[in-house]
């Protein structure tokens, strides 16, 4: 080259053929950036380290008591909602309005029991790690994970 001033060539041109680029797998990169390091830190603990046992506690009885209270409106929602269309279904049919081939349903209900079992037994590993990640924060946090569950019966009590 003519001066010191220019580069070979492939060195930092954008029209080089000579570019390489870096591969991310991104299943490994998710394994090691987990949601909840990016959320509360890498150094983000056991909540055992960082809280009395009396507030570990009061926020896992507080957080459950207002999942168990969301779960119970919420269910009580759509048990209405299907015992009502049912009701309505079997009125409609002892009136005459709709005539239901019963046969036929118990033979689609089955097939499509069939078909679910045979999915649920090929679980993705995903469901398996994620088990395990949660079965390992609950025995991390065992105060705070007890909280929780009672105040979620009592959410659904209430």
């Amino acid at each position: 080259m003519a001066t010191g001033d220019q580069r070979e060539a492939g060195q930092d041109d954008p029209d080089s053929e000579d570019e390489v680029y870096e591969v991310v797998d991104l299943t490994e990169y998710a394994r090691r950036h987990q949601w909840w390091s990016r959320v509360f830190g890498n150094n983000s603990g056991p909540i055992a380290e960082k809280y009395s046992v009396a507030t570990q506690i009061m926020m896992g009885g507080v957080t459950g008591w207002c999942a168990g209270y969301v779960f119970q409106r919420v269910g009580k929602i759509a048990a209405t909602a299907i015992g009502g269309g049912f009701l309505l279904l079997q009125i409609a049919n002892h009136s005459g309005y709709v005539q239901v081939d019963w046969k036929k349903v118990e033979k689609d209900v089955n097939k499509a029991k069939k078909h679910l079992k045979k999915k649920a037994n090929k679980a993705a590993p995903e469901i398996n790690t994620f088990i395990e990640e949660a079965t390992d924060f609950i025995k991390r946090n065992i105060v705070l994970s007890s909280g929780f569950v009672g105040g979620f019966f009592l959410g659904l009590a209430s």
